[in-house]
Order: C-alpha cells, then structure tokens, then sequence
C-alpha cells in the first residue's frame, strides 16, 4: 500500500525530526565549547585589548573552534570541497549570527553595567543571539 504524498511528507519529517534534534543538540554543546573559549578569552584579554578588542578577537577563535567541532561531530561527512573554503563559507555564514551575537554583546558590556565588570553575561547573551541563525546557515549553507 502505497501512502499519498502529503502523508509520505508527513512521515518523512516524523522520522527527520528526531535527527534535527539530535544535530541541534550537538550544535548546542559545540556551542557551548565555543562559549566557554569566547568568555576566557575575553578575560584573558580584556586588560590589553579593552572589552571590545577582546571580544573581537574572541569571537574569532570561537568561531574557528566551532567550525572544527561541526565538521567533525555536528555535521560530520556533510559538505564539500576542500577544508579552507568550508571554513571561510562558515566564517562568512557566521557574520548574520556575529551581527546578532556582537551586537547584544555591545549593548550589554555598554549599557549594563553588570555585564561590563562580568562580561559573562554579555557572551552568554551574544551566544544564544546567534545560535539558531547559526544553526540555519550552517545546515544551509556550509555543511551542505
């Protein structure tokens, strides 16, 4: 017995579901990873470099930790081409999420005055800023 396509469709993403999350997932604990390189970098630089120096060059580094661990666990045996360009295409992708995970960093460490002496609290939110854009891109985009 054949199924309709709309309830072939239906089961399809059934089935599908259960791997999205569970590559969601991994792509939360590399972002987590990421979190934690971004925020000791951040103190680790912070004196020298100022809040924002410190979170640019954090950011970096984040990132290329992340692009690492989401080709060899998160997305493993997806994508093309040769490593360099996969991991500029996800630099590139990762400026939407940058935008969004800078941009509430900024706003927290200059409006918050909490978030300037504990800078954790402005990564963290820059973290979850970008983390589905991110995730989107990433699926879309570089690891395709």
């Amino acid at each position: 017995m054949t199924l309709p396509a709309p309830a072939r469709q239906g089961r399809l993403r059934s089935l599908l579901a259960p791997a999205l999350l569970a590559q969601f997932l991994r792509f939360g604990m590399v972002g987590g990873v990421g979190f934690v390189i971004d925020t000791a970098t951040v103190y680790a630089l912070r004196g020298r470099l100022g809040l924002y120096g410190a979170g640019m060059v954090s950011y970096v580094l984040a990132a290329s930790t992340n692009w690492a661990l989401h080709r060899n666990w998160t997305f493993r045996g997806q994508g093309s081409g040769p490593a360099h360009r996969q991991w500029a295409r996800f630099l590139a992708t990762s400026l939407v999420g940058f935008t969004l995970n800078r941009g509430a960093y900024v706003a927290m460490v200059t409006f918050v005055p909490l978030a300037a002496r504990q800078p954790v609290f402005a990564t963290a939110a820059g973290a979850v800023a970008g983390m589905f854009v991110n995730f989107a891109l990433s699926r879309r985009l570089v690891f395709i």
